[in-house]
């Protein structure tokens, strides 16, 4: 429920072919915002926040995107502080590019770093892991360590690489991690770009909390 004479937050969740739509538009709106799933560019300018979905490979994603010039309207909104927020493989196109199968493919490049297999007796990772949440994380507020969110995902960024301390004026990103065979990136905070490694739609409980939490940062 809206508080009275408050207004209800908006959030496009981008339709450009690759990602549970449906799943996140209720997730969203059970968390608070309303919600509606569409490519139109002047839409996702306007709304409060955009969520960037997205399954299956790294390379798929980021043409499907360019077709839809999702990565337009993506760095639109980051050039004026408007917030995103990437979901899965919506998180790793963010990253400069990423390897499967031996071959690379460039990102958005709003991170440094580069997406790669996972290296773990079991792949796919799918299933419920913890999170180690970052340091004075927004994104985690009001959760605990032992909460589990939802994974799948053959791939992941294993580091993301920041500049020396006092180089850069801007505050670093806070990110969040997880293990599976090895450390991976499991979310990340950095102004007004958000994203999880994790599916928020389906994690449960803990995984409304944190889309309620970024809507309330919008």
């Amino acid at each position: 429920m809206v508080a009275v004479g408050r207004r209800e937050k908006s959030v496009v969740v981008f339709d450009y072919g690759f990602g549970n739509v449906r799943s996140a538009e209720r997730a969203v709106a059970r968390a608070g915002a309303r919600v509606e799933i569409t490519r139109d560019l002047d839409a996702a300018l306007a709304a409060d926040g955009l969520l960037v979905p997205g399954v299956g490979a790294f390379a798929a994603c980021m043409s499907g995107l360019r077709a839809a010039r999702g990565d337009w309207a993506v760095e639109r909104r980051l050039a004026g502080g408007r917030p995103v927020l990437g979901i899965c493989v919506g998180m790793q196109i963010l990253f400069a590019r990423g390897i499967e199968h031996g071959v690379a493919a460039d990102g958005l490049a709003e991170w440094p770093g580069t997406v790669g297999p996972l290296k773990a007796e079991v792949v796919p990772h799918m299933g419920w892991n913890t999170v180690a949440p970052a340091e004075g994380s927004r994104l985690f507020a009001g959760l605990g360590p032992e909460e589990r969110y939802y994974f799948v995902h053959s791939y992941a960024a294993h580091d993301l690489p920041l500049p020396p301390s006092g180089s850069a004026a801007i505050e670093p990103p806070k990110v969040s991690w997880a293990t599976h065979g090895q450390p991976f990136v499991a979310a990340v905070e950095n102004g007004p770009l958000w994203a999880t490694q994790f599916h928020p739609e389906k994690s449960g409980d803990a995984g409304a909390r944190l889309l309620t939490n970024w809507i309330e940062t919008l």
